[in-house]
């Protein structure tokens, strides 16, 4: 199994990066989104299921962050706008060898490498 996570980069505030997440080695998952501040410990951002049912775990990215996933392509994306300096982190993406999301963000089963963001003026 092979998760790359690529899209990071270097944005100002109040503008948008769209991450993506393309998987191999796996045919039946949902697809989380966290993320790594400096010195802080990862955490859940977001999380899609196999039907496309999103499920926040942060609730300051609500109304500013959506998750997708096309499945014919095995890549998910993760829709940053209206961004700000306390989204900057390494997200990571990660897959659940499940269908569903947990209700709470919990380590999944595969990582892939990290993509940095940083957002700064």
């Amino acid at each position: 199994v092979q998760l790359q996570a690529s899209g990071g980069g270097l944005v100002q505030p109040g503008g948008s990066l769209r991450l993506s997440c393309a998987v191999s080695g796996l045919d039946y998952y949902s697809i989380g989104w966290f993320r790594q501040a400096p010195g802080k410990e990862r955490e859940g951002v977001l999380c899609i299921s196999t039907t496309g049912r999103a499920t926040f775990y942060r609730h300051a990215v609500k109304g500013r962050f959506t998750i997708d996933r096309d499945n014919a392509k095995n890549t998910a994306y993760l829709q940053m706008n209206d961004l700000r300096p306390e989204d900057t982190a390494v997200y990571y993406c990660g897959a659940s060898g499940t269908s569903q999301c947990s209700t709470y963000a919990r380590p999944m089963a595969y990582w892939g490498q990290g993509t940095l963001v940083t957002v700064s003026s």
